[in-house]
């Protein structure tokens, strides 16, 4: 039987998203996710995501075994600290662009929100006054394909951008994740931490997207200080899963079955 993935999006992209990632994944894993993180009345966007961490945890109890955690940018944050307040939940842990932040960092982003100017380091003051409503797919579609951020797409992870991140409102299409959510996400990015990276339990892998402005070298030289902690690259930009979903399964696939082959040999 295979083993399990939990995947977790990135701020503002439906898990749906990545269907060509999942899918390159199959029949190796088996791969699961919540639809929309932060959209849960029962766990609303707080500072330093404490809650959306919960989230996760209450989704991840409960199972037969643990996972294997994966998350693009705001999720691979988020299972590195389930992982640090709960390693029995996992197997192992892969962040995709995801910034282990230094203590230098979590001082920058502290003063960012005390003196106001947390919108100038996160993407949230892109995010204020974007478009959310649109005439039909194929206007949706030509709008974000002329967007730099989506402009190294794997073609069929754009068109399930739209597909699935668009709902049906009226005569029109209005993005499904909330603006206000996400804004307020970027918002509250963490500070603060569960504990120290030295003492993640379970194995660690953070890869970069070679071109990516999100992770940078110095959070390289912090996962490698970690026990089980690598460092890994693969061609592109932050959003590198959605540009090279098969060259990113790829990636994983050897990454999991060397832990895989490392548990085994320990047990």
């Amino acid at each position: 039987m295979p083993h399990t993935i939990f995947f977790a999006h990135a701020n503002g992209f439906p898990s749906a998203t990545y269907g060509k990632l999942f899918a390159a994944l199959e029949p190796d894993f088996h791969v699961e996710h919540l639809e929309q993180h932060g959209h849960d009345p029962r766990f609303p966007v707080n500072d330093n995501w404490s809650n959306l961490v919960d989230e996760l945890i209450h989704h991840l109890e409960g199972r037969d075994a643990p996972v294997w955690g994966l998350g693009h940018s705001l999720g691979g944050v988020l299972h590195f600290h389930a992982a640090l307040r709960r390693p029995d939940l996992y197997r192992g842990v892969v962040m995709l662009d995801s910034p282990v932040l230094t203590l230098a960092d979590r001082i920058v982003i502290r003063a960012a929100k005390r003196f106001g100017f947390i919108d100038r380091i996160t993407p949230a003051g892109r995010t204020l006054g974007r478009r959310e409503e649109f005439g039909d797919i194929g206007e949706a579609r030509d709008y974000f394909a002329g967007k730099t951020l989506f402009r190294r797409f794997d073609p069929e992870c754009l068109d399930a951008y739209v597909q699935h991140g668009l709902a049906r409102q009226g005569d029109s299409l209005r993005l499904k994740f909330n603006a206000a959510t996400e804004i307020s996400i970027y918002r509250s990015v963490p500070h603060r931490t569960p504990g120290r990276p030295q003492q993640l339990q379970v194995p660690l892998a953070l890869v970069r997207g070679r071109h990516s402005r999100v992770v940078l070298p110095h959070h390289a030289r912090l996962v490698k200080r970690v026990p089980q902690g690598e460092y890994l690259s693969l061609p592109g930009g932050h959003m590198f899963p959605l540009e090279r979903p098969q060259e990113t399964a790829d990636l994983l696939r050897t990454v999991f079955g060397r832990w895989d082959d490392r548990q085994e040999a320990r047990a």
